[in-house]
């Protein structure tokens, strides 16, 4: 056994003190929290807005929309698509069973060129919700007055070389007894097309079948309310209610002859009063309510999905 040398003062060496190394451990409390706030599940890839806020691109602008041939594409297809509705109205009538087939193909066809609005009524709608820019929506009700009158200049057309002495329909005649009748109805088909096309807009991009269909049963639908309110209630006959300013203006809304200047002024405002103004509320008050029933369902939130895309969800 091997023994320590004594150090020249004769003394052992003090022995090292052994160190043991440990590890430190912290100890961690864990306290559980409960959150009572709701937690929000997003559905929508979009930003939340507000309910007033822009829902569409707010680069664009006077200057920035000319910038790319898309608003052309879209100008065009507000053109196209309302002219083949003018067409439609003024050869088949205003008939449920032709609205839900011909006019669905219209939609399908156009609405991946400019969301197929085809209406004054959709058009002001959206520019009144902020789904879109002032001067696209402009654009389009330029587009669409266009796309009616070559549409009436092709049907007249016809008509002037056929051998028959058929006539161009026309809108009954609108009397200040009868004003606020026509006017009323009016703004209630339109509220109810305004409504059923702002909840049909999720379906436009990935589903333009769906799109044109819900389309057309809103149109259809409020054809046969104002319908049976007409011939139930009031036993009317002709035509009207249109729910499509420009195509009522094909109609001969507007007099042609009076006794004065200020009379035909006065049949005039009547006429466009009763469906030209009255059927545009009415659809600013449906884009409206579709917005505020989308804002309570999604629990207080909205975004720019036409659908709850923000779930309030309780713990």
């Amino acid at each position: 056994m091997a023994t320590k040398k004594p150090t020249k003062s004769g003394k052992k060496p003090a022995a090292k003190p052994e160190v043991t190394k440990t590890k430190e451990v912290k100890a961690t409390k864990v306290v559980e929290t409960v959150d009572e706030s709701p937690v929000i599940v997003s559905t929508c890839d979009k930003p939340l807005k507000g309910f007033f806020a822009k829902k569409f691109d707010s680069n664009e602008n006077i200057v920035t929309i000319f910038k790319t041939p898309k608003i052309w594409g879209a100008v065009l297809g507000e053109i196209i698509g309302t002219m083949l509705v003018v067409m439609l109205f003024l050869t088949l009538g205003i008939s449920p069973l032709y609205l839900i087939f011909a006019l669905a193909g219209i939609y399908v066809a156009v609405v991946g060129l400019s969301g197929a609005h085809l209406n004054p009524i959709v058009t002001v709608g959206m520019m009144a919700t902020r789904r879109m820019s002032a001067i696209r929506g402009v654009l389009y009700l330029l587009a669409q007055l266009l796309g009616g009158w070559i549409g009436l200049i092709i049907v007249n057309a016809f008509r002037l070389g056929s051998t028959t002495s058929a006539e161009l329909p026309s809108m009954v005649e609108v009397t200040g007894e009868s004003f606020w009748m026509v006017a009323l109805l009016e703004l209630l088909g339109a509220c109810v097309i305004g409504f059923i096309f702002a909840r049909a807009l999720r379906y436009a991009r990935k589903q333009p079948l769906a799109f044109g269909f819900a389309v057309t049963s809103g149109l259809t639908l409020a054809v046969l309310l104002v319908y049976v309110i007409t011939q139930g209630f009031f036993a009317i006959e002709g035509n009207t209610y249109m729910f499509n300013p420009v195509v009522a203006l094909m109609y001969q809304i507007l007099p042609t002859a009076a006794d004065s200047f200020g009379e035909l002024a006065g049949a005039a405002g009547i006429a466009l009063a009763a469906y030209v103004l009255f059927p545009i509320v009415g659809g600013v008050i449906g884009f409206y309510i579709s917005d505020i029933a989308t804002r309570l369902s999604a629990g207080g939130y909205f975004c720019e999905c036409d659908e709850p895309c923000h779930k309030k969800i309780e713990k």
